[in-house]
């Protein structure tokens, strides 16, 4: 059987994966509006950090999860560990359901962060497999779109569902059915893509960065590359945001008067303006490089979160969340093909993996500096702290990160170069 790469050639898969995503994205955001006001309201939860407490076991949780996903899927295969983070997702609406106190809902999302670790690696892995060197730059791009559409129709459905029935159990009935088709789709439509990377692997013409053992890809992407550096500390801190998005947007607004349905709509307007602009965003980078829109959305999300707090008025903090979502759009995906582009196809999916396990632990470090600053000074406070860490990472990204894209590389500048690590070791 040939392994031609293209998304052309391999549409059906590749649409199928895109259907998964979209589910995983779901999955999320049917938490994202309604548990952090089901805490407050009905589990009786007064302390920020607390509430938080279910973002910090989700963001380690999954971070381990990205780590291990990735080698695993480079020895058993993708859809193997596909299938297994759908099956773990099948108690979570019980959990949700069932809950008689906010650490039942805590364990709950460890079982998401499993989930979201396992079976959104394994999306984008695939993905990136089935499109090439070409087009990944596109293919991470429409990952993202659909992965946080999902997330913002999630969002959206939940909250209108909750307006309407109350905070449970209705909307984590839309949640079950999620993943029972997530886990059917997994189990019955995808094919196995891992040969795809193999066979670009083997097309590779030089070998020095193949089959580099696992240990030292951990190193690389951690801190042995100075641009895998850059990559891996601005997507720990981006996340910063999804989590302020995730705890403190319900808290923030539902406080400052509007209502389950209207937080819906601002968060829903985040993922949404998110997810739909990465359609464009990814492609972007695949002509003029990835480093700019990198650099670019760090500063433009950070300045979303200032204007939330700065603002007030339900079309403000709409507008305010677009922006935001603008942001996240310019360098989503552009960090997960900085990586792609960095790796070797023999460990790409491992390194992609090291950077996810950075990438969504900052979930759990922005949830600890989110609860602390909230109970210490403010909710509004924690708006302020997490807007002036993207400046501060995106700054950081500038002086460090390199051009990744295959045909720019060679030609551009190269970041300035401050005493750290290489881009060799």
């Amino acid at each position: 059987m040939s392994y031609a790469q293209g998304i052309r050639r391999n549409w059906t898969q590749f649409s199928l994966q895109l259907l998964t995503v979209f589910a995983v994205g779901l999955t999320i955001g049917a938490e994202r509006n309604v548990v952090p006001v089901l805490g407050r309201d009905v589990l009786g939860v007064e302390s920020v950090f607390v509430v938080g407490a279910f973002v910090m076991s989700f963001g380690f949780v999954k971070a381990l999860l990205n780590l291990y996903g990735g080698k695993w899927s480079e020895s058993y295969g993708r859809k193997p560990v596909l299938v297994a983070g759908w099956v773990v997702a099948l108690p979570i609406p019980v959990i949700l359901v069932l809950a008689p106190n906010w650490w039942w809902v805590t364990v709950g999302n460890v079982l998401l962060g499993v989930n979201q670790g396992l079976a959104w690696s394994m999306s984008v892995n695939a993905k990136i497999d089935l499109a090439g060197s070409d087009a990944r730059g596109f293919a991470v791009g429409l990952d993202e779109a659909f992965g946080y559409g999902g997330v913002a129709v999630g969002s959206w459905v939940t909250g209108v569902i909750a307006a309407r029935y109350g905070l449970r159990p209705e909307p984590f009935y839309f949640l079950a059915g999620v993943v029972l088709l997530g886990l059917l789709v997994a189990v019955l439509f995808v094919d196995e893509t891992l040969p795809y990377a193999r066979a670009e692997a083997d097309e590779e013409t030089t070998d020095e960065d193949a089959d580099l053992p696992f240990r030292e890809v951990l190193k690389r992407a951690t801190y042995g590359d100075r641009t895998l550096l850059a990559a891996s500390q601005a997507g720990s801190v981006e996340k910063f945001v999804d989590a302020l998005v995730w705890i403190a947007y319900p808290l923030y607004l539902t406080t400052a008067g509007l209502s389950v349905a209207q937080v819906g709509v601002v968060v829903g307007v985040y993922g949404g303006v998110w997810g739909l602009l990465q359609l464009y965003t990814g492609r972007l980078a695949d002509r003029i490089g990835r480093r700019p829109p990198v650099v670019a959305g760090m500063f433009v999300a950070g300045a979303g979160v200032l204007l939330t707090a700065v603002v007030d008025g339900y079309w403000l903090w709409t507008g305010a969340a677009a922006v935001t979502g603008v942001g996240m759009a310019l360098l989503y995906p552009n960090l997960i093909t900085v990586v792609g582009d960095a790796a070797h196809p023999s460990w790409r999916a491992t390194g992609l993996g090291v950077y996810r396990m950075w990438r969504d632990a900052g979930y759990g470090f922005g949830a600890v500096l989110i609860g602390v600053t909230a109970d210490l000074l403010s909710t509004a406070a924690a708006f302020y702290v997490v807007a002036a860490a993207m400046f501060l990472s995106g700054a950081v990204t500038l002086l460090w990160m390199r051009e990744t894209h295959p045909d720019r590389e060679a030609s551009s500048p190269t970041a300035t170069d401050p005493a750290g690590p290489t881009d060799t070791d």
